[in-house]
């Protein structure tokens, strides 16, 4: 019987990360923490980046687009996530598994362009600080997180048409805690080559675009800072840029881990135990990450600190 362009499985099953359920409850708990202080903490540094005058620059402006995207960015994945781990079958409908797909691959993307425009945002700052103020605009910054959101959504509806496209007639067990796209490649009836080849396509030009404006802002940032005479001002350049540097590390190297090698290679459990870092962890480190070897937002968290506990 012919069945192109049909649909046989309404549903999936998600294994999930394990089946023992002692280990269920402590993961529950620790991946319910990670959550309300991802939430918390990136929340926060919104509301700490809207109502702090000083923290009004292109910098700040990025890290709150940065912080938006990675409150929602968690919350594709944890609330299910958690919800399954008490439920007698971890189930997920057809379309409930594409638009969650949608969403994290859209978010996804956004936030490696957003940390490739911080890193350019930085090598201004940096090297041509008399020009700041001219070259990151507000117009500038706008469409520079417009782009970001713009090609999250190109690169996401590519491969969400290209599996709303596929027939899945079963089996329907995907070996993860959220739908991602090799999982599901697995499960499909339908010849996947085109899919596996735009995802690879994909996944490596928008790396390798992202990854390239972070590397050639960093080279021509060490090279201004290295023309800085006194070691206070060298110290002060790096300061600026270390939180950037080591948000940029977790989240790419994490990323190229899972996506950027042939399907040959590819391991489901190897990609639950990576995908748990960069969907839920990554999300909750880099507000962290931000205020803690950040002077100016550790300033304004005291001050507003001391406003609530001294309104008048």
């Amino acid at each position: 019987m012919a069945h192109d362009n049909l649909t046989a499985v309404t549903e999936f099953i998600l294994l999930g990360l394990t089946e023992g359920a002692d280990l269920k409850v402590v993961l529950f708990i620790l991946f319910l923490l990670i959550y309300i202080i991802s939430l918390v903490a990136n929340l926060g540094m919104l509301l700490l980046i809207s109502i702090t005058p000083k923290l009004h620059t292109p910098m700040y402006y990025f890290l709150s687009c940065l912080s938006f995207v990675d409150a929602c960015y968690s919350s594709v994945f944890a609330p299910k996530m958690l919800l399954n781990f008490f439920a007698e079958q971890e189930t997920i409908s057809f379309t409930a598994c594409i638009v969650q797909y949608f969403f994290f691959v859209s978010l996804l993307t956004t936030e490696g362009f957003l940390l490739a425009a911080m890193a350019y945002d930085r090598y201004v700052a940096i090297a041509n600080p008399l020009l700041y103020t001219v070259a990151m605009t507000k117009i500038v910054c706008v469409l520079l997180v417009a782009g970001s959101c713009v090609g999250g959504l190109i690169n996401s509806l590519t491969h969400t048409l290209g599996l709303v496209k596929l027939s899945f007639c079963g089996p329907n067990v995907i070996s993860h805690f959220f739908c991602d796209i090799p999982p599901l490649l697995k499960l499909s009836c339908s010849n996947t080559s085109m899919n596996e080849l735009l995802l690879l396509i994909f996944s490596a030009v928008i790396a390798m675009i992202t990854f390239l404006t972070v590397i050639i802002s960093y080279i021509f940032i060490v090279a201004a800072i290295l023309k800085i005479r006194s070691a206070a001002g060298r110290h002060k350049a790096f300061s600026t840029c270390a939180s950037h540097l080591t948000a940029v590390t977790l989240f790419y190297g994490s990323i190229s881990f899972s996506y950027i090698q042939p399907s040959s290679q590819y391991s489901l459990e190897q990609e639950k135990v990576v995908s748990v870092f960069y969907t839920l962890v990554i999300p909750m480190l880099n507000p962290l990450i931000y205020s803690l070897r950040n002077k100016d937002v550790k300033d304004a968290v005291k001050r507003a600190i001391e406003l609530k506990h001294f309104p008048c």
